[in-house]
């Protein structure tokens, strides 16, 4: 029987990359004089209890720990290409979430919602043709802000070392020896990524709110919001899943889509990159040996 392997995951950062594991996580960030500098966060024992074991539930726990974790790992980086190695108020980082959580529901899902309807009041669209409208500018709007926000040079070196973390957990998955030679050989797109977990929210929206009855403008930004939830639950139980099974020929056409998205937001990472995102990984597995508990000694 073939041994489960950990579903790790992670996050490009600042010069750097965040990786994370069941009981930590370690954030390795190139500074300025070319070292590596590390910083570890323990995880709360909740996130390997019942409740991160529950099929939807736990979508909702790990999206707010990835939040939390990927804006601590940001301001981390953020502090080593200033020279400060600092750590972040737990009053800033709150404050950012919420104001980056809010932009993106009023980008992604308010935006669309107003589209929708105005296609549906102007142009007398019926509401299937108008959620249409709203499922495509939707998608749009993501496909633009990727790719815009690909060609800033400081996004394209994040990309990179989205590349780079990929890289790494792909190289580990297949058995490789984690050599910068080793990491290199490996795709830069991988069936867990964040990218995939959009692009599986922003298809499920179009087909759950194409069920949906005419509603006022009101009541349907409302309901645009209310179902973020649900739709980040079934999202996360989908991306579980498509990575499961995405050896099989029959689930190939199915993430082929989520794998050609991350062509916009991962870039082919240089050496240095690769040093740094497995610098990460050894460092978030090393941690997570030492954490676990040990097996009591025999009287």
């Amino acid at each position: 029987m073939t041994e489960r392997l950990p579903s790790y995951g992670g996050q490009a950062v600042l010069e750097g990359v965040m990786m994370r594991g069941a009981r930590t996580c370690a954030v390795a960030v190139r500074a300025p004089d070319h070292s590596i500098v590390l910083d570890y966060q323990e995880l709360p024992a909740a996130y390997r209890g019942r409740l991160a074991r529950m099929p939807f539930l736990r979508g909702l726990l790990v999206l707010w720990d990835s939040l939390g974790l990927g804006m601590r790992a940001l301001a981390f980086s953020a502090n080593v290409q200033a020279g400060e190695a600092r750590p972040v108020g737990p009053a800033s980082m709150a404050l950012t979430m919420v104001v980056s959580f809010g932009l993106a529901i009023l980008l992604f899902f308010v935006a669309p919602a107003a589209a929708g309807v105005a296609a549906e009041r102007f142009l007398g669209l019926a509401a299937g043709w108008a959620h249409a409208v709203e499922g495509l500018s939707r998608l749009g709007i993501l496909l633009a802000y990727l790719w815009a926000v690909g060609r800033m040079p400081e996004i394209r070196r994040v990309f990179a070392y989205h590349g780079a973390e990929h890289k790494t957990i792909n190289a580990f998955e297949a058995g490789a020896s984690l050599t910068v030679e080793g990491v290199a050989a490996h795709p830069r797109q991988h069936t867990r990524c964040g990218t995939s977990f959009l692009l599986t929210i922003v298809i499920f929206s179009v087909l759950l709110f194409s069920l949906l009855p005419p509603m006022s403008l009101g009541f349907r930004l409302g309901s645009r919001v209310l179902a973020i939830p649900f739709l980040a639950a079934l999202a996360y139980e989908y991306i579980r899943l498509t990575a499961r099974w995405s050896n099989k020929a029959w689930m190939k056409p199915l993430i082929a889509p989520n794998l050609a998205l991350q062509n916009l937001t991962t870039r082919e990472p240089d050496a240095g990159m690769i040093e740094v995102a497995i610098a990460a990984f050894q460092a978030m597995r090393q941690r997570e040996d030492d954490s676990k508990p040990k097996a009591a000694a025999p009287a």
